[in-house]
């Protein structure tokens, strides 16, 4: 079974000028959905992995999934002012401005191995601003998993330190 059927294009969505990968269709059918998790569980074999970091709010989907089936813990990494206790921050640069993410200052602990996920590696901010709160905490980056990377937009060069694996690229 091939996952890229299950993605779907959107012209002009968030903006004019995007093309925006919509994984609804991947997250509604359970057979692709299970293929896909198979695909990015198959792609840490022999990884011990203590914490699972998901980014707001793809990243949950198949974050939560992945922490399950590997026997982890599960962390949310959010925009700001979402987390209900003490929290870190990291900002980023965005084409149009900046923006920040928060995680739990008790989430990762020193010497956690941490698998970090989200559905899509696009210009790398948001990945690396979650590499950044992992590592202040302590934790150790074992992989940067995506669903997909757009290969055209680099942003695997932000995060060219870590083992990247995503399991479409565009």
């Amino acid at each position: 079974m091939k996952i890229e059927k299950y993605i779907r294009d959107i012209q002009g969505f968030p903006k004019e000028g995007i093309l925006f990968k919509d994984i609804t269709p991947l997250l509604i059918n359970p057979e692709a959905r299970t293929n896909c998790l198979r695909i990015l569980v198959d792609s840490l074999e022999g990884k011990k992995i203590d914490k699972v970091v998901g980014a707001e709010s793809r990243g949950f989907f198949f974050g939560t999934l992945l922490a399950q089936e590997l026997n982890a813990g599960f962390v949310p990494v959010r925009k700001p002012k979402k987390l209900p206790y003490d929290t870190i921050s990291a900002s980023y640069e965005l084409e149009y401005g900046s923006d920040s993410l928060e995680m739990h200052t008790d989430a990762i602990k020193k010497g956690d191995r941490v698998l970090i996920h989200d559905d899509v590696l696009a210009t790398g901010g948001t990945a690396k601003a979650v590499c950044e709160l992992v590592e202040k905490l302590g934790g150790e980056i074992v992989q940067c998993n995506f669903l997909m990377e757009l290969t055209f937009l680099n942003g695997r060069e932000k995060i060219k330190e870590y083992p990247v694996f995503a399991a479409l690229t565009y």
